[in-house]
């Protein structure tokens, strides 16, 4: 961008308009009038101020040029004083001279379509300005000097940024017309506005405490001061004109006031017929105010009998689906337990030869699964023979080496030897950990913390999702809750991880014992032990558990304290002993945990004799019972987000969450993502452990 740009010049026939116009206006036959228009000037030549105050022009046109400041340097306003028509428009002004109030004379003042921002404060010198035409400029206010403008007749501010008038315009009591954007003012307000001049003008002086005066009255003398200076211009002035001029008025005064006269009676009538029309209004109002309310309680009372009615048919329905539901329970329990008879039956009729040969074909299949592995041994082994033929085909085709050759088979045959041992160490290594899994599998306790451990993950990740959904929805209430919960279900968590790995750590031990109680010279020791876990329970034992009521042993298993059966079959306990048992009791047989006493007790008070309860059946519904005791019960999330059943990662948005945060316990996060945080993306708290979740 360049720093200094060139004045453009006018154009050769602008610039000969300009020196004719120039010349012309100082013949001894010019008017009163200096049109210097059209002439592409960006500023005003000097030589135009000194031509108006020389020979004294009363109207000075510049309009259609290209003008940024009214006043040349070296020039002063005072030299345009006897001006009475200045016509600016269409030039780029941004701001009239401060002085401006030195043209005393000036009746007519033409700016419309230039830039200009604000006037100066001395513009309401202009005692004698008729005419002010401000339109298409960037005015935003007028200065509270206006009001001193005592003989403006006409003021146009339209397409300006004004909003508000100063309260100052009430003072001009010659202004006749008067032309503004309505819809944009906000003081006077805009239906004001519209209305026209004369009732922007009462609006003005009702907030001043003045009273409205018609223009007219203030006119004459307006227009005699305005003879009066024409007579003093021409002083050859015409008397007569004067009179008939005067005469004129006077006639379209009175005319006017019996105007004025004529719609004041008409406005008064017309106030009463409005006065009529509200009363009629306000009367039928009333009237139909009435039919709606009596019509509205009608229709309450006729909603509210309706209500009373579905409410009692909601009642009835919730009664017959209640009975549907009790005997579908009653058919349902009656077809399990036939189908548990057929079972048994059915188990019953196979051959004692045929439970082994199944039984061995489940631990083969088991074994065959777990030790996948072991065909890449037969393949070692397969490499190992190639080997061998390959030494002694070469050990025959060259006999003076056959000793260096035998001592290679030698070591060979060793090689093998202690592949032979590693392979079959291998193998009981692999049934030792086949042992191991089914160990673990078939632990109750350990079962139990795992279950716990999905429940609880599957909780955090529902919170974290409605935590997420709250957030999105920027919902307050409730924040405190969800934090709450989750913090409750991370420690739960991290306690029964705790657990968890302390009962493997036991596990182990045992394993460790057995393996030293093992017999050296015993082939498949683990694969027999496999077997023997598999068949834990004797007959004997059965036979007691079957004993034991159904509704026992289902409270047990919903418990997940299917390892205390044993206790209560060996010591023959059943429901009506168990509802004369005490907290103390039960620990005396072994059942330590407080949750299970709990629920036991209650389950035993609440569970009556099957003749008396036959038609009625209800379900009992116990807390999960804690691992240890002391352990709280497992808290429960809200319902779940509606969504899909993996809420997405925070990070990449495009995987599912699958790690769990602790100690914070949310769940926003995929395995890649949060193998590079430290910290979590929706608390911020500090990350200590990870938990990888892996979704059925």
């Amino acid at each position: 961008m360049p720093l200094f740009f060139r004045k453009k010049k006018p154009s050769d026939e602008s610039q000969k308009r300009l020196e004719y116009q120039l010349c012309w206006s100082k013949e001894a036959g010019a008017d009163d009038i200096l049109d210097i228009s059209t002439c592409e000037l960006s500023e005003v030549p000097s030589s135009a101020f000194s031509i108006c105050k020389v020979l004294q022009k009363k109207v000075f046109i510049l309009h259609n040029n290209k003008l940024r400041s009214l006043v040349p340097k070296g020039c002063d306003i005072s030299a345009l004083a006897t001006l009475k028509v200045l016509d600016l428009h269409d030039n780029m002004l941004c701001a009239l001279p401060e002085d401006i109030g030195k043209l005393v004379s000036l009746q007519i003042l033409n700016v419309e379509r230039n830039c200009l921002k604000s006037l100066p404060d001395s513009f309401g010198n202009l005692r004698f300005l008729q005419t002010l035409n401000l339109k298409g400029n960037c005015l935003s206010e007028l200065p509270t000097s206006v009001g001193s403008l005592s003989s403006l007749r006409t003021l146009d501010l339209s397409d300006n940024k004004i909003t508000k008038l100063p309260q100052s315009l009430a003072y001009i009591r010659t202004l006749e017309s008067f032309t503004l954007d309505a819809a944009m003012m906000t003081y006077p307000p805009a239906h004001v506005c519209t209305e026209g001049t004369e009732s922007i003008q009462r609006f003005l002086c009702s907030e001043l405490g003045e009273e409205y005066c018609s223009p007219s009255q203030y006119l004459l003398p307006v227009l005699e001061n305005d003879c009066g200076k024409q007579s003093c211009d021409c002083w050859d002035g015409l008397e007569e004109a004067w009179q008939t001029k005067f005469s004129d008025y006077t006639r379209r005064k009175e005319q006017k006031q019996e105007e004025k006269l004529a719609f004041e009676r008409h406005l008064e009538e017309k106030q009463r017929e409005h006065t009529q029309l509200l009363l009629s209004n306000n009367s039928r109002k009333e009237g139909i105010l009435n039919s709606v309310r009596q019509e509205q309680e009608r229709l309450e009372q006729g909603v509210s009998q309706q209500q009373r009615a579905q409410e009692a048919e909601r009642m009835l329905m919730l009664e017959r689906v209640r009975q549907a539901e009790e005997s579908i329970s009653n058919r349902v329990s009656n077809m399990l337990r036939n189908s548990s008879r057929i079972r048994l039956e059915h188990l019953t009729a196979i051959t004692q030869e045929e439970t082994n040969s199944l039984r061995k074909r489940e631990v083969a299949a088991a074994m065959q699964k777990m030790l996948s592995d072991s065909c890449a041994m037969s393949l070692l082994q397969e490499a190992s023979d190639y080997r061998r033929q390959s030494l002694v085909s070469e050990a025959y085709r060259s006999k003076e080496n056959l000793d260096r050759k035998f001592d290679s088979m030698l070591s060979l045959q060793a090689l093998d030897k202690s592949k032979a041992i590693a392979q079959i160490l291998q193998e009981e290594e692999m049934q030792k950990a086949a042992f191991q899994v089914l160990q673990l599998q078939k632990d109750a306790v350990h079962g139990y913390i795992r279950n716990q451990i999905k429940l609880i993950e599957g909780e955090l990740m529902q919170l974290t999702k409605l935590e997420i959904k709250r957030r999105n929805l920027n919902a307050e209430n409730l924040q405190e809750a969800l934090v709450e919960q989750r913090t409750a279900l991370s420690d739960f968590l991290q306690q029964l991880l705790k657990q968890r790995d302390q009962r493997e750590q036991e596990l182990q031990q045992i394993l460790a014992e057995i393996e030293l109680k093992s017999e050296s010279n015993q082939q498949n020791y683990w694969m027999i032990q496999y077997q023997r876990l598999l068949d834990a329970k004797p007959v004997s034992l059965h036979v007691q558990e079957a004993g034991i009521e159904g509704d026992l042993v289902s409270l047990l298993s919903k418990l997940s304290a299917q390892h205390y059966l044993p206790i209560l079959a060996h010591h023959r306990v059943t429901a009506e002993a168990l509802r004369y048992m005490s907290s103390s009791d039960l620990r005396k047989l072994g059942i330590n945990e407080v949750g299970i006493q709990k629920a036991l007790l209650t389950w035993a008070q609440q569970h009556q004799p099957q003749a008396v309860h036959a038609h009625s059946t209800s379900t009992i519904q116990m807390p999960s019972p804690p691992l240890t005791p002391g352990t709280p019960v497992t808290p429960s999330a809200p319902s779940p987000v509606e969504g899909p059943g993996n809420s997405e990662c925070v990070v990449c948005m495009e995987t599912g969450s699958q790690v769990i945060f602790l100690p914070c316990g949310h769940v926003c996060c995929c395995q890649v993502c949060s193998n590079a945080l430290l910290t979590c993306p929706l608390c911020r708290s500090n990350i200590s452990q990870r938990i990888r979740l892996f979704h059925s």
